[in-house]
């Protein structure tokens, strides 16, 4: 493993590559790096306060997942270019904007294993803190262009929407299941693919190579999204970053739980499960137990881990257009990695 500065190494670790070749290895460790310093510069703000808040999940860790895939989108052109580290810094600000207002939205008190802002302070500073993030990641975007302008736009649009269609719920007779399918491809996976567009983009990388970039971006950002709610019930560890069952004791409807629900099976676990499940949050400790153990044996568990594999082989799919190289490689590890990690 090619150390890094500022966590480089351990973010890299926590996602989970494993790359093959040690010079992609070593050029995507240095863009990390790069952005780790350059997020630290851009959340400074003449208020201290603003300061103090904009920093506080910043320095609370984070997989940095969306630079990770500008920096290896950037290798099928000059990941050198100037213009990289900005472009997965724009990427980052905004997510870390999303978090602050996703934290209000479902009244979080914990975000990565510390108070989370709107706890500490209050949900009105959270929120302008947000908004502050956004600010400066749109100023930064100024600077790589038009087209960076247009897209980091349209993707908060797509973010937006996917926030109001999650708050909203399903409407009439949509299933819910595509409706949180469609929350996800909104919520997380437009970021991701932005993030692996803006890296084929500001490298250089042929319009070709740049599509099936953000094609792939898309698709991995749905799988790893929902091997998070996989790891949230299968994990006895906190490998989610969160106290295992957390979403269930919430009642976050995430997909093993929407596909329980769903289920006609008659087996005396599945019915008593359905029965559990169709309460609401479990805050009981014995039910959300007697839950948590149902959920780990349940066919609906079984069904969640293979639709995480079909979008994991999907995103590999994606990427027949790249050349058979060892970027692809890693990309291709990638997804390898996310399906299998919930078991």
């Amino acid at each position: 493993m090619v150390e890094g500065v500022g966590g480089t190494a351990d973010a890299i670790a926590a996602i989970g590559l494993d790359f093959a070749d040690e010079r992609v290895e070593a050029s995507v460790s240095r863009v990390l790096a790069e952005v780790e310093s350059e997020l630290r510069r851009n959340v400074v703000s003449a208020d201290p306060l603003v300061t103090e808040a904009a920093r506080h999940l910043l320095e609370a860790g984070g997989k940095r997942f969306r630079p990770l895939l500008v920096a290896l989108g950037a290798q099928f052109g000059d990941p050198e270019a100037p213009q990289v580290v900005p472009a997965a810094v724009v990427m980052e600000l905004t997510h870390l904007a999303t978090l602050y207002h996703d934290d209000v939205m479902d009244e979080a008190p914990v975000r990565r294993g510390t108070p989370s802002a709107n706890s500490r302070w209050s949900n009105s500073v959270a929120i302008l803190v947000g908004d502050y993030l956004f600010a400066r990641a749109a100023d930064i975007a100024a600077d790589l262009g038009t087209e960076a302008v247009r897209l980091q736009a349209r993707t908060f649009s797509r973010l937006v929407h996917g926030q109001i269609a999650e708050t909203v719920g399903p409407r009439g007779d949509v299933d819910p299941v595509a409706h949180y399918l469609d929350v996800i491809a909104e919520k997380t996976g437009s970021l991701i693919a932005t993030s692996a567009r803006f890296g084929g983009m500001f490298g250089g990388a042929p319009a070709a190579y740049t599509e099936a970039l953000a094609g792939y971006g898309e698709t991995i950002g749905m799988a790893f999204q929902l091997s998070d709610d996989l790891l949230d019930i299968a994990s006895e560890s906190v490998q989610s970053g969160k106290t295992p069952g957390t979403d269930l004791r919430e009642g976050v409807p995430t997909l093993p739980v929407l596909y329980a629900l769903a289920s006609d099976d008659r087996d005396a676990a599945s019915m008593r499960l359905r029965e559990i499940l169709a309460q609401g949050p479990v805050t009981d400790d014995a039910l959300h137990a007697e839950a948590l153990g149902l959920l780990r044996e349940s066919p609906a568990l079984k069904r969640a881990r293979e639709t995480v594999r079909s979008y994991a082989e999907e995103a590999r799919a994606q990427l027949s257009p790249l050349p058979d190289a060892a970027p692809r490689r890693a990309l291709e590890a990638l997804c390898d990695f996310i399906a299998d990690r919930t078991g």
